[in-house]
């Protein structure tokens, strides 16, 4: 016997999590989760900062308001999401101007050596500095997400991959692991397996794609200070940050892959490690251990969300790319509300900036 839900969500990371307590105590939720634990891929892979001077303009509004959501919570946790940590990109003149934003104002040489003396002269000629990001305490985030969801009545299901969805009548039926789902709306928060997901329930994939993301912590000579902005490179080579008394680095790589358990591969981090010892001060000694993430995008570079214009109750929350975090809340807020005025028999066409609309790719099928 099917259990019979308003909405079923599949994917427990960011996306799938955030909608759930958005949608929490208004209507009837499961979200069903491949993986034995919550956030397993890209979730828990992160840089964890918010930056709302990266990304497309429509990204960056999701990122402001993110903040302000975020913030507004904040107040009743015990511990906090967000600690202030700017975000400073460096390299020649022009990348660099070609890079910053409204949110970033240029700074000189001299005043970003002294935001990061780790820095060495040579290795970079123009600097900008984003001084509204934020670090982003991910598990407290994504536990809280989990709270606010179980406590408003959302069934959460893990090691349960779906095997089968189709569309029943006015509704959706899906099978996952052991369990029968039936439901008016699916939510396609499946990330890197999105496209997957879409084909065996029947619905043309929108050729999103996922890409390698490889970071590593390292233990070094020279730690980093407290206040240290995450420095970036123009050119999207590499970025570093603080970690306590180590240093979180990454090659930035951008390598298209399929969707899967992504791990780092040889010679990516051993390569950067060399590279920023020559132009850092850093004196990397180590690896204490590394990781690789899927970030998956559509082809504009823009999440994917809404409802799929050919397939009625089937619900993309995809392609967010490396904008997961930095948009959740906001897209969760707008993905709520969509869903809602679905249930409602309300048309939804206003509520999604038309950027992000899934229904943006129905003229290219």
């Amino acid at each position: 016997m099917a259990a019979n839900y308003d909405v079923v969500i599949v994917g427990g990371g960011i996306a799938g999590l955030s909608l759930a307590s958005a949608l929490a105590g208004q209507c009837s939720v499961a979200l069903v989760e491949a993986e034995q634990t919550l956030a397993y891929h890209t979730s828990s892979r992160s840089a964890r900062q918010l930056i709302p001077s990266y990304g497309p303009a429509v990204v960056q509004e999701l990122t402001v308001r993110t903040l302000e959501l975020m913030a507004a919570r904040d107040a009743a946790l015990p511990v906090p999401v967000l600690e202030p940590r700017s975000f400073m990109l460096v390299g020649d003149e022009a990348t660099v101007k070609a890079e910053a934003s409204g949110h970033m104002h240029p700074i000189t040489h001299a005043e970003a050596l002294e935001l990061c003396p780790a820095l060495n002269p040579g290795s970079f000629t123009a600097a900008g500095l984003d001084t509204g990001s934020f670090a982003c305490n991910a598990p407290v985030l994504l536990d809280d997400h989990r709270q606010r969801a179980e406590s408003g009545g959302v069934d959460i299901i893990t090691g349960a991959r779906v095997h089968s969805a189709q569309r029943l009548g006015s509704g959706w039926q899906l099978g996952a692991g052991l369990e029968g789902f039936q439901s008016a709306v699916v939510v396609n928060a499946a990330g890197a397996w999105a496209d997957e997901l879409a084909v065996l329930s029947g619905v043309e994939k929108l050729g999103l794609q996922p890409f390698r993301r490889t970071a590593a912590i390292v233990d070094v000579e020279r730690p980093l200070a407290q206040g240290t902005p995450m420095v970036c490179a123009a050119d999207d080579t590499y970025y570093f940050r603080r970690e306590g008394e180590q240093v979180l680095i990454s090659p930035s790589e951008t390598v298209p892959s399929g969707p899967e358990d992504a791990q780092p591969r040889s010679g990516d981090v051993e390569e950067l490690v060399a590279r920023l010892n020559s132009i850092t001060s850093l004196g990397i000694r180590s690896v204490a251990k590394a990781w690789t993430g899927l970030r998956t995008e559509a082809a504009d570079g823009v999440p994917v969300v809404g409802f799929d214009a050919e397939a009625p109750g089937f619900f993309w929350l995809a392609g967010q790319g490396g904008y997961g975090f930095q948009t959740s809340s906001a897209i969760a807020e707008l993905a709520a509300a969509e869903i809602l005025d679905y249930a409602s028999g309300t048309s939804p066409a206003s509520r999604t900036p038309r950027e992000l609309a899934a229904a943006r790719w129905s003229i290219r099928r």
